[in-house]
């Protein structure tokens, strides 16, 4: 008995011990992102500048020179059809800009060394996750300070899954690894508890299932949170070069190297619908857990209430780009209107609301 104690004690120490070297190398990835953005060369930045303001309110694709050589020796010139994206709201079509590296050699390693340490750091983070749940002997999920490293250890997994499947997703590099660190920060700093076993309404096989599939959920709204973020600004840039205005050149050397309003809008909207069914049955799990554990399965406590208006902002989202009127800039408003209500459904009621979830601990 004694020996299984010190050595659940032991696991609990190196969980800690790995969730802080995680941190370590999520600071060296999130340092090798910015020699990214900032070593990448702008050459082709310009090109993409002059493909924005060159066809402000054209409807016909762009269209490149190539050519061609013929049977008796001479060239013929023909028209290829430059492959753009059609911005939501059907008003203009751009390109994509070269990405954070500039298009450039130096620049594209910088990047590849950030995605390294970003595996690493992962790697580290989910090592300690799992350390954790072997002291206690249970899902690693009873408090926030579980909650939280797990979470960000998805949320970096879920980024890494997109890369893996040759998704042109790099762009979310830096964004995802200062949030794991605030996250981190703040797990570490304030949300700490010391691993216990759980209360018996937490201790049932449905944690597994509720709050495993929440985590799923909030991580994937939150990479779809920061392409919405994104598109919104990358959005007001593109009204600005069409309009005859001329950005500063901060916003030139950011915004022109992320993905066009088009094609941010577009991956928003696959990952926050891809991932509302789940987030559905999350909340049904939710409610047969409730029934088995308090008798009810809804009683309108704070948690379920602020969970299903999340719920009903995304819903609100989804029926929005089918409306006519409302796609593109209205949308967006409404999904990071959605993406608040899952914030504070975690981190408000948990914190600032008494009800029958604040067992959970902080």
């Amino acid at each position: 008995m004694i020996l299984a104690a010190q050595t659940n004690e032991g696991l609990a120490q190196l969980s800690n011990e790995l969730v802080y070297a995680s941190m370590a190398v999520y600071t060296l990835a999130f340092l090798a992102h910015i020699a990214e953005w900032v070593l990448g060369s702008r050459s082709k930045v310009g090109r993409t500048a002059a493909a924005l303001t060159g066809t402000k309110t054209e409807t016909a694709p762009a269209t490149v020179t190539v050519r061609v050589k013929q049977a008796g020796g001479g060239t013929a010139v023909i028209e290829k059809p430059k492959v753009v994206t059609r911005s939501a709201a059907g008003t203009r079509d751009v390109p994509d800009g070269p990405g954070a590296a500039g298009g450039t050699v130096k620049g594209d390693l910088y990047g590849r060394i950030a995605v390294s340490l970003t595996v690493l750091a992962f790697a580290l983070e989910a090592a300690g996750v799992i350390a954790r749940a072997i002291s206690v002997q249970r899902a690693p999920w009873g408090n926030m300070y579980e909650f939280s490293t797990t979470f960000s250890t998805v949320a970096v997994g879920t980024y890494l899954g997109f890369l893996l499947a040759k998704k042109n997703v790099r762009w979310i590099g830096l964004p995802l690894v200062t949030t794991v660190l605030l996250d981190l920060g703040l797990a570490t700093t304030w949300l700490y508890t010391e691993s216990d076993q759980l209360v018996p309404a937490l201790d049932s096989y449905w944690l597994w299932i509720h709050v495993s599939t929440a985590i799923f959920c909030g991580a994937v709204f939150y990479l779809g949170a920061v392409a919405t973020l994104l598109y919104l600004f990358r959005d007001s840039y593109e009204n600005k070069l069409a309009t005859g205005g001329k950005p500063g050149a901060f916003a030139r050397s950011v915004m022109e190297r992320l993905p066009s309003a088009a094609s941010l809008d577009k991956f928003s909207y696959r990952v926050n619908a891809a991932i509302f069914p789940l987030w559905t049955f999350t909340i049904i799990a939710g409610a047969i857990w409730a029934g088995d554990a308090w008798g009810r399965y809804w009683g309108w406590d704070a948690k379920e209430v602020w969970s299903f208006i999340t719920w009903v902002g995304y819903a609100a989202y989804l029926h929005a780009r089918a409306t006519a009127g409302w796609k593109g800039r209205k949308a967006a408003y409404i999904a990071l209107i959605a993406f608040g209500c899952f914030l504070f459904n975690y981190y408000g009621v948990n914190i600032f609301v008494s009800s029958k979830h604040s067992y959970a601990g902080v």
